[in-house]
């Protein structure tokens, strides 16, 4: 039988554990961290603008699907929805998030060949409109959270009657 080495554990530090338990922020890098908060505030002000370019492919997608409902102009609702979905909270309107995501959540749940309700992605789409429009970034608005409460009660029934088809 050979001789064996004895075998050697290392275990690295753990640097987050550290930190976490108070350990400081000796490895952190202050002023870069105050240039991105300075340099986020900068850009808060083009977040508006950013979710008006997102809200026009939204309403230009609504419309060619309207005007020809296939597999194509549906994908491509869908992924409006589900970008604006994604970039709203960002964009410090977490209601549009909130309504964007009821949108995407019925397109994409819904049966590829089943027909969507233009009245309620219309409903989605103007509710996001509005929302923007007025610069609603208050979750505690009762009447959006109301407006959100609906619309996801009328996309649970519309995939509820899909599934029972």
């Amino acid at each position: 039988m050979k001789h064996k080495e004895p075998i050697e554990l290392f275990m690295p530090p753990n640097m987050l554990k550290a930190r976490a338990a108070g350990g400081g922020t000796s490895g952190l890098d202050m002023a870069a961290i105050k240039r991105a908060e300075q340099a986020m505030e900068t850009l808060k002000s083009e977040f508006a603008d950013w979710l008006a370019d997102d809200v026009g492919v939204l309403v230009a997608a609504r419309t060619r699907y309207g005007e020809q409902p296939d597999a194509t102009t549906r994908a491509s609702l869908l992924r409006a929805a589900h970008d604006i979905k994604g970039q709203a909270a960002t964009f410090n309107y977490p209601l549009i998030a909130r309504v964007a995501g009821s949108l995407s959540r019925m397109i994409g749940d819904m049966p590829e060949n089943a027909a969507l309700s233009l009245s309620l992605i219309d409903a989605h789409v103007n509710a996001i409109l509005v929302i923007h429009k007025q610069a609603m970034q208050d979750t505690s608005d009762k009447i959006a959270l109301a407006l959100c409460t609906e619309l996801d009660a009328r996309v649970n029934e519309a995939l509820e009657d899909t599934a029972k088809a």
